[in-house]
């Protein structure tokens, strides 16, 4: 039995960065201010999330009811944290210090418009993020979850042009399109169902319903569709449209924030919703799994054929999502593990190469893959860490997707799914066929004769220190794995028995 802590906490979490906002407009002609507060908020809300780590490495949760629910309606606006969420609010909030200074490099380097509007935006859309981490019910996730829909769509539409303008129309239109049309209905669906009970707790909302097979797959695809910020297909298309937005938003948001909040989403559903008892039971989670696996041999195949380096990594991103949501669909205690693992590990690297795309282009204004001929004697730092987050993306030791990965493919053994182990190892390879073709052109191809770019040199430290960091925590998270595994490891104790 979990032993439920009261603590505002949560609340002042989320707050840190939306105190922040205002701020940030009034200091929007000193520029020194202005970077100082966003600074400042993020290392408060780092601040408060680890203050709630000794409370939930004890074994406990903690719940904050922020509003009452409305007289009739069993739907308060309330806060629940337990290992997952602080797993995701430790992963968020501390990478966003380091987009916030490689976000300075970047946008002060390219001389880019209108930074006071990202940086307000960018603090509005990590209030939105640990909204939904520590979410106590479904209504509460869904505010938050659309929030944070709003909140990024003025920076994906940050440059203000046709092509930034198309993405944003994409952006919104498969994001807000796919919640009304598929999570609406389901939240709906789960609240009646219920009997007017949609909070997460140490039983699933639904796990001891009566729900048929049929009604039950409907309910669960209704649910990962409407999340549609998974990525899964055929609702994906938003997240390479939305690679038009400024090198630091495409690393947070769209490899560490945005994409993540929809696979959390899927595995509250899976855990908090139905249970896995009752998908054991009823066998639905086989559909949500083979849907994950087509994802993720797409995606890696569409990314081969991509020239442009954050289009080839907005598809591996893609495919990366449905590992966890592969994994979670096994829904073995292992699988379930390396899921909740490659949040982690996936953010790490994929938000190292994000960082390095962004790097090249304001050292060279580079974005094609077929451009970066030699440029790694030219920007060796840049280009290792490259390599550093190519390795954990793809699972090579010694970074910690080897860990994550490792755990995963243990998942699907422990399952006995043979077809589906050989998804995680098909993908695994064609992961390395898209990112080490980079390394070998930047190292080991000579620049082009009679070439310009004798005079590149290194983006500015404000890039180029933030994305080493990144690079050395894809290493250190092999070498020290523990506290993740704490807390994901409370979440499966609490939620997941082999079936």
């Amino acid at each position: 039995m979990e032993n439920s802590v009261q603590s505002y906490l949560p609340l002042w979490a989320c707050l840190a960065s939306l105190v922040a906002v205002p701020l940030i407009v009034i200091f929007r002609r000193e520029i020194f201010l202005r970077e100082l507060v966003t600074f400042g908020a993020g290392a408060l809300k780092f601040a408060f999330v680890l203050a709630m780590l000794p409370i939930i490495l004890e074994g406990n949760v903690i719940d904050l009811t922020l509003v009452p629910g409305i007289d009739g309606l069993n739907v308060p606006i309330a806060f629940r944290v337990d290992g997952l969420g602080l797993l995701f609010a430790l992963v968020a909030s501390s990478l966003w210090i380091l987009t916030s200074l490689y976000a300075v490099g970047y946008m002060r380097g390219l001389h880019e418009h209108s930074q006071t509007r990202f940086f307000a935006f960018f603090a509005l859309s990590l209030c939105a993020t640990l909204g939904v981490a520590f979410a106590g019910n479904l209504f509460t996730l869904y505010l938050f979850y659309e929030m944070l829909s709003l909140s990024t769509w003025p920076l994906v539409t940050h440059h203000q042009d046709k092509e930034a303008r198309g993405g944003g129309r994409t952006y919104l239109s498969y994001l807000l399109g796919t919640s009304i049309a598929f999570a609406i209905p389901a939240i709906l669906f789960t609240y009646v169902r219920s009997g007017g009970e949609v909070s997460f707790g140490p039983e699933a909302i639904l796990s001891d319903s009566d729900l048929g097979y049929w009604p039950a797959l409907a309910l669960l695809l209704a649910f990962a569709f409407g999340f549609s910020k998974a990525g899964l297909m055929p609702f994906h298309s938003w997240l390479p449209g939305a690679m038009v937005a400024p090198t630091p938003v495409s690393a947070l948001l769209h490899a560490v924030a945005v994409v993540k909040v929809g696979v959390f989403c899927i595995i509250r559903v899976v855990t908090g919703v139905f249970g896995v008892d009752l998908l054991g039971r009823l066998g639905v989670n086989g559909v949500l799994a083979w849907v994950a696996a087509f994802t993720v041999i797409t995606s890696s195949l569409i990314a081969l054929t991509q020239d442009n380096l954050k289009r080839r990594l907005a598809f591996s991103t893609i495919g990366q999502l449905s590992y966890i949501i592969l994994g979670v669909a096994l829904l073995t205690e292992h699988a379930v593990m390396g899921s909740i693992m490659h949040i982690a590990m996936h953010a790490v690297g994929k938000i190292t190469l994000f960082f390095c795309a962004g790097a090249i282009f304001v050292a060279c204004g580079k974005k094609y893959i077929s451009e970066l001929d030699g440029l790694g004697r030219r920007m060796p730092v840049t280009f290792a860490a490259f390599a550093i987050g190519a390795m954990s993306v793809t699972g090579l030791p010694p970074t910690g997707g080897l860990l994550s990965k490792l755990y995963l493919v243990w998942g699907a053994a422990e399952a006995n799914e043979i077809a589906l182990l050989c998804v995680f190892l098909v993908s695994t390879i064609l992961n390395g066929a898209y990112f080490f073709p980079i390394v070998y052109r930047a190292f080991f191809k000579p620049l082009p004769e009679g070439s310009a770019d004798t005079g590149i040199a290194e983006a500015p430290l404000a890039c180029v220190i933030p994305l080493a960091l990144t690079a050395a925590g894809s290493i250190l998270l092999f070498f020290f794995p523990g506290l993740l595994f704490d807390l994901a490891g409370l979440m499966v104790n609490g939620d997941v028995a082999n079936p």
